[in-house]
């Protein structure tokens, strides 16, 4: 990603009630203001888009597959593992021999530590729901840069669309790389203006999931994005 604004590449797990910003920015989801100063509505990591400050929630109702492709958030670690947060009931664990580091006893908090966000597959659930996670296939690694968006992992398919097509043309008309996790979570990675675009717009399929013809006005709706027309300019406050 080439970007002069570090601030998009700060993930932070935060807590309801923490402070995260002032009047420099603006309150975005998962956020509210208080005397002048933006607060963590609920526990999630802080992730700044444009001038906006949002919280990508940690809870949810996703319920893993071995095989699934996933977005964690690291939460916390123990001397040979890891716990993630894939937006499921339980906590989904990750151990030392499951990533491509050769990682020593002791030092898991060197390689990921608490905020960190990984693109990783699930490898096993157990019949306790015990959830097991792996970073050793293709492609598979620690987030480092680019945009989260979260929607429900219900809708999912409605952003891969049809034999890849939904997806295929964000790709194509944002010029930006995507992940998209079956739990909900999608990676965005390009230059800031086109991930602010694909980001509109991945909120514009969130919210028009049950809609005909959605393929054919998102990309409209990128089209006039492209052009800055004042219809279809991106001003959302989505992450």
């Amino acid at each position: 990603m080439n970007s002069n604004d570090d601030s998009q590449s700060k993930r932070t797990l935060v807590l309801p009630g923490d402070e995260l910003g002032d009047d420099n920015f603006k309150a975005g989801s998962g956020t509210y203001k208080l005397d002048g100063k933006i607060h963590a509505a609920q526990l999630g990591i802080m992730n700044i888009s444009r001038d906006f400050i949002n919280v990508i929630s940690l809870s949810g109702s996703y319920i893993p597959k071995p095989g699934d492709s996933v977005i964690g958030i690291v939460i916390d670690n123990g001397p040979s593992s890891w716990m993630v947060d894939i937006g499921c009931p339980y906590t989904a664990m990750m151990h030392t021999n499951d990533v491509q580091w050769n990682v020593k006893y002791g030092e898991a908090g060197k390689y990921l530590k608490p905020g960190d966000a990984i693109l990783a597959k699930v490898s096993s659930v157990g019949e306790t729901k015990k959830t097991q996670l792996t970073m050793k296939e293709h492609g598979l690694r620690k987030i480092e840069g680019g945009l989260l968006v979260q929607v429900a992992h219900s809708k999912v398919p409605r952003v891969i669309g049809k034999g890849g097509s939904m997806i295929s043309l964000l790709k194509q008309k944002t010029n930006t790389r995507m992940f998209v996790g079956q739990n909900g979570m999608i990676w965005l990675d390009g230059e800031n203006r086109d991930m602010e675009r694909a980001s509109a717009a991945i909120n514009l399929i969130d919210e028009k999931t049950r809609s005909t013809g959605l393929t054919e006005e998102i990309s409209k709706f990128l089209e006039g994005a492209s052009n800055g027309s004042p219809e279809t300019d991106i001003d959302s406050d989505g992450v």
